[in-house]
C-alpha cells in the first residue's frame, strides 16, 4: 500500500515532536542544511503529458473486456499451492452486499496432524467501534475515515463438510493477540478429524458482506464497488523452518490498524455476478466471455499461484487494453480500469505501468502472469486506492483532472508490490518493511530513472522521530505515524544506507538475488541479511543489530569547540580543540570539515568507532566554524542540528541565518508538495 507522502508530512508537521525539531533547528543554524538540501536543479515535480485527450472512446478504448480472446493457464506450477478457492459472489447495489458461496480446499504441508482450520473474515473490523482495527486506527487509515453510521461486516450463513456435515455449531472466534472479544475478524473451525500430512480437507461455506462506504481498501463510492479481503481466506500455515520457525503451525493474528496482510499461495476460480451495466475487473483472468442475463451479467475469472484474489467493479469504467512484453516479460495484458474523469490520462497510466513492469523485471526477475489490472477509483474512492493485490492494483481516486507526479508514483509503488508482496510473499503482519521499504526503495529507483525525480534522502532522515524496530508486529508500534515513519521511510533508508556502503552493482546484486532466491517462499529479515553477506561475503550483525532489530539512528554531534593562542604578535598560532561525540549507531565513514577564519578548510574522516574523538588543530588562524558530514552522505543521520558548530556568531551570520531560515522552509514545504 502506497502511504500519500503528502498527507504524512503535513500530519507529521502536526506531530509536537516534529515541531519543537524544527523550530530548534531553525534557531540552530537551518543556512548550512538548506543550502545542502535544495540544489537550484533539483527536481520535484513531473509532468507527462497525455498523447491524446478523447472527449469519448477513441480508437484503442472499449467499454469492456468481456469479447476478447481468453488468456491461457500457465503450464507449471510456480508455487506450492495449499490453497484451492472456488466462489461465487453477487453483488446487490441496492443493499450494498456480497452474497457468497465457496469451496474451499486446503492441503496440510507439515508434517504433524491438523485439527483445526482458521479462517480470516476481514470485513468484521469494520461492524463496531469496538474492534480491535477500529480501537487501534480510531476509524482512520492515511487521510480516510469511516463513515458515520456505514458499517462492514460478515455472516457465515453455513460451514460444512464436503460430505454435509454442520461445522458451526464448533466454531469461535479467537483473539489470540489482544483478547478483545469484541473482535470478530480470526475464527477457528474444528474439524471432526484431523487433517493429516500432505492430506486435504475441503469445507463450504455460504456468507453475507455487508460493505461498508470505501474505507480501508474495501467498500462502495456511489456505483463504484471495491472487494479487497472480501471472503473467508484460510490463514498462513508456516512450515518447519519457514521465517526461521522452529515448529510448524498456523501465523495467526487479528485484523489491526496498521497492519496489513499474509497468505499462502494457491488457486482461485471465482465466478462474479454484477448488474448487467456493470464492468469488473478481477484478480487473474476470465476464462469464458461474460455471460449477461435477467439484467445481470456474470464473470468467471481464474488465478493460479497467487495468494489473495480482489476484483472491482463499476457501470462507469473506462476500459484500455494493450499487450506488452520485454526480453525479460514474455507477454502481458495491461488492463486500465479508467474513472472518467481520468479518462484523457490513459496514456500517463500505461506509461507509468510499463516502465514499471519493465524496469522491476529487469532488476529482479520476470513478472510471470498473463495480466495486469489498473483500477482508477471515482472522486472520492481513496479509502480504495493506493492498495495492492496479486495481479491488480488500484491508483488514488480521480478527482483531479490535472493531478501531479503522484499518479505516477502511486502506479510504481503498487506495481512495486507484485515483487515483494505478491511474488516473494513477505508476512505483514510481523515484519511489514519487507514488503513496504522494498517497494519504496523500488519504487525511487523508477522514479529517478524514469521522470528525473530523485528522493531527498536528508530531508525524509530528519523526519524520523520516533526510530523502531523494523522487525516486529505491526501494531506493536505506538500509533500509524511511527508505523509508517519506521517500516516505509525508515526501512528504505536502511536500504540505501546498505547501498551507501557496498555501492549501487553489488546492491543491485543483492536486491536480485534476494527476490530469486526467496520467490514464492515467504522469506524473513534474517533471510534477507544472509543474502547481504553471501554476496558481500562479509558479517553484518553489527548494522543489521543497530538498524534493523534496534531502534537506532545515526547522531554524530559537535559538542565543543575550544581555541587558545600559542604564537606572539607576527608570528600568530592558535590551537583548536574540536571533540566530536557519537551517540546514534556506527557509520564506517564519518566525513568532518573544519574551516578556519582565513578561509582555510582542512577534511577528515573518522572510523565512528569509539564513543568520542578530541582533534587538536595548529594553525595561523583559529577555528571558525567545524561541521560534520559536510554532503549529507550519512543516510540515517536525522539530527542534523548537531552537526555544526561555529566558535563564534558576528552580526554578518545572524543576518544570513534569517535568510537560511526561509530557504529551509522552502526546501521542506517544496518536497512535501510533490
Amino acid at each position: 500500500m502506497l502511504v500519500n507522502g503528502v498527507n504524512i508530512m503535513n500530519d507529521l508537521f502536526k506531530n509536537r515532536k516534529v515541531q519543537w525539531f524544527v523550530v530548534m533547528l531553525l534557531a540552530a543554524g537551518a543556512v548550512w542544511l538548506a543550502d545542502a538540501l535544495l540544489p537550484s536543479n533539483s527536481a520535484l515535480f513531473v509532468h507527462v503529458a497525455s498523447k491524446e485527450e478523447p472527449s469519448a472512446p477513441a480508437p484503442g478504448i472499449q467499454q469492456s473486456d468481456d469479447a476478447k480472446p481468453l488468456e491461457k493457464k500457465a503450464a507449471e506450477p510456480l508455487s506450492y499451492r495449499i490453497t484451492e478457492y472456488h466462489m461465487n459472489v453477487a453483488y446487490a447495489p441496492d443493499t450494498r452486499q456480497l452474497k457468497g458461496q465457496q469451496t474451499l480446499t486446503w492441503e496440510n504441508p507439515g508434517t504433524v496432524p491438523v485439527q483445526d482450520l482458521y479462517l480470516h473474515l476481514y470485513p468484521n473490523a469494520f461492524e463496531s467501534k469496538k474492534t480491535t482495527f477500529m480501537r487501534e486506527s480510531g476509524g482512520k487509515l492515511r487521510q480516510d475515515e469511516a463513515k458515520t453510521g456505514s458499517v462492514g461486516r460478515m455472516d457465515l450463513l453455513s460451514v460444512k463438510t464436503i460430505d454435509g456435515n454442520d461445522l458451526s455449531k464448533r466454531m469461535e472466534f479467537v483473539q489470540p493477540d489482544d483478547g478483545n472479544k469484541d473482535d470478530h475478524t480470526l475464527l477457528k473451525i474444528p474439524l471432526a478429524k484431523p487433517v493429516g500430512a500432505g492430506e486435504r480437507v475441503t469445507i463450504k461455506t455460504e456468507f453475507l458482506v455487508q460493505l461498508p462506504a470505501a474505507f480501508a481498501r474495501m467498500g462502495y463510492v456511489d456505483d463504484f464497488v471495491m472487494a479487497g479481503q472480501w471472503f473467508p481466506k484460510v490463514a498462513a500455515y508456516e512450515r518447519l523452518g519457514t521465517r526461521g520457525r522452529t515448529t510448524e503451525g498456523w501465523n495467526l493474528h487479528q485484523y489491526h490498524g496498521n497492519s496489513e496482510f499474509y497468505a499462502d499461495f494457491g488457486m482461485y476460480d471465482v465466478k462474479v455476478q454484477v448488474p448487467s451495466t456493470y464492468t469488473v475487473a478481477a484478480t487473474g483472468f476470465p476464462i469464458k466471455p461474460a455471460v449477461i442475463e435477467n439484467g445481470t451479467k456474470t464473470y468467471q475469472f481464474y488465478a493460479e499461484d497467487v495468494h489473495d484474489f480482489a476484483w472491482s467493479a463499476s457501470p462507469h469504467f473506462v476500459y484500455v487494453e494493450e499487450p506488452f512484453s520485454t526480453a525479460q516479460i514474455p507477454g502481458v495484458k495491461i488492463k486500465l480500469y479508467l474513472d472518467p474523469n481520468h479518462q484523457a490520462l490513459k496514456d500517463r497510466y500505461l506509461y507509468a505501468a510499463k516502465k514499471a513492469l519493465s524496469r522491476y523485471s529487469q532488476w529482479y526477475g520476470t513478472y510471470p502472469y498473463s495480466t495486469l489490472s489498473i483500477v482508477v477509483p471515482p472522486a472520492g474512492g481513496n479509502g480504495a486506492g493506493g492498495m495492492e493485490y496479486p495481479t491488480l492494483v488500484t491508483a488514488w481516486g480521480a478527482g483531479d483532472k490535472d493531478p501531479d507526479s503522484e499518479l505516477e508514483r502511486v502506479i510504481v509503488h503498487e506495481i512495486g508490490h507484485q515483487f515483494f508482496y505478491g511474488l516473494v510473499a513477505s508476512n505483514e503482519f510481523e515484519e511489514a518493511w519487507l514488503d513496504e521499504a522494498f517497494t519504496s526503495y523500488a519504487e525511487d529507483k523508477v522514479m529517478e530513472a524514469e521522470y528525473g525525480i530523485s528522493p531527498n534522502l536528508p530531508i525524509e532522515s530528519s523526519y524520523i522521530t520516533s526510530p523502531s524496530s523494523l522487525q516486529q508486529n505491526a501494531w506493536a508500534y505506538k500509533d500509524h505515524d511511527q508505523y509508517a515513519e519506521n517500516v516505509y521511510t525508515r526501512g528504505k533508508l536502511v536500504l540505501k544506507a546498505i547501498e551507501k556502503q557496498v555501492g549501487s552493482k553489488t546492491m543491485d546484486r543483492i536486491m536480485r538475488t534476494y527476490f530469486q532466491r526467496w520467490e514464492f517462499k515467504h522469506p524473513s529479515t534474517k533471510d534477507f541479511q544472509n543474502v547481504v553477506e553471501d554476496i558481500t561475503k562479509t558479517k553484518w550483525d553489527d548494522f543489521f543489530n543497530q538498524y534493523v532489530y534496534g531502534a537506532q539512528m545515526t547522531d554524530y554531534s559537535v559538542e565543543s569547540i575550544n581555541v587558545k593562542s600559542l604564537g606572539s604578535k607576527g608570528a600568530e598560532s592558535y590551537e583548536s580543540t574540536i571533540l566530536i561525540s557519537k551517540r546514534g549507531g556506527d557509520s564506517p565513514v564519518v566525513p568532518i570539515q573544519f574551516h578556519f577564519s582565513d578561509g582555510t578548510v582542512l577534511d577528515k574522516s573518522w572510523d565512528g568507532k569509539e564513543s568520542s574523538i578530541e582533534y587538536k588543530l595548529v594553525h595561523t588562524t583559529p577555528i571558525d566554524w567545524v561541521r560534520i558530514d559536510p554532503a549529507y552522505s550519512l543516510i540515517l543521520e536525522n539530527k542534523h542540528i548537531n552537526n555544526y558548530m561555529q566558535t563564534q556568531v558576528d552580526p554578518k551570520w545572524k543576518i544570513r541565518l534569517s535568510l537560511g531560515t526561509v530557504q529551509f522552509l522552502q526546501a521542506v514545504f517544496g518536497w512535501v508538495a510533490w
